[in-house]
């Protein structure tokens, strides 16, 4: 595959992720109601359930919005910038933060998928603050090379 082709497929990607989080954030409530008939445990705790799962798809949103700066930066072939590591930074707190939301939501109602959606974003949390490293120090010899020309 050729890289324009792959980038192009990956901004749709992103694209796509980061509006239909919108979306399915902003009909959380309605979709909710209409699972609650499945489940009458996950009936009893729909409130609690709400909250969770809203304040976890806006985090997931942030994130999302984040990724598309970085990818921004890609497209325009000027990754090494100080913004993605600020980004890079802030997609390392929200995804603890969605670890955090993750375990409280375990005390409400417990499934087996939040241990995994623990596990994916405690590794993306920590991906994110390594490959921040990463990028600061790219930026610093970038920097450094810029003042040398």
């Amino acid at each position: 595959m050729k890289k324009e082709t792959l980038i192009k497929l990956t901004k749709y990607l992103l694209d796509f992720m980061f509006f239909g989080g919108i979306v399915l954030t902003a009909t959380l409530p309605i979709t909710l109601k209409m699972l609650g008939a499945f489940s009458e445990n996950f009936h009893q705790h729909y409130g609690e359930l709400v909250l969770i799962y809203v304040v976890l798809g806006i985090a997931a949103v942030v994130i999302l919005r984040e990724l598309r700066k970085i990818f921004k930066t890609v497209v325009n072939k000027n990754c090494f910038v100080r913004e993605n590591v600020v980004s890079l930074d802030k997609m390392c707190k929200w995804s603890f933060f969605i670890v955090l939301m993750s375990i409280i939501r375990t005390i409400v109602f417990v499934t087996p998928a939040m241990l995994v959606v623990v596990l994916v974003f405690t590794i993306a949390g920590l991906f994110s603050k390594v490959l921040g490293f990463v990028f600061e120090e790219a930026v610093g010899y970038k920097e450094e090379n810029d003042f040398t020309i």
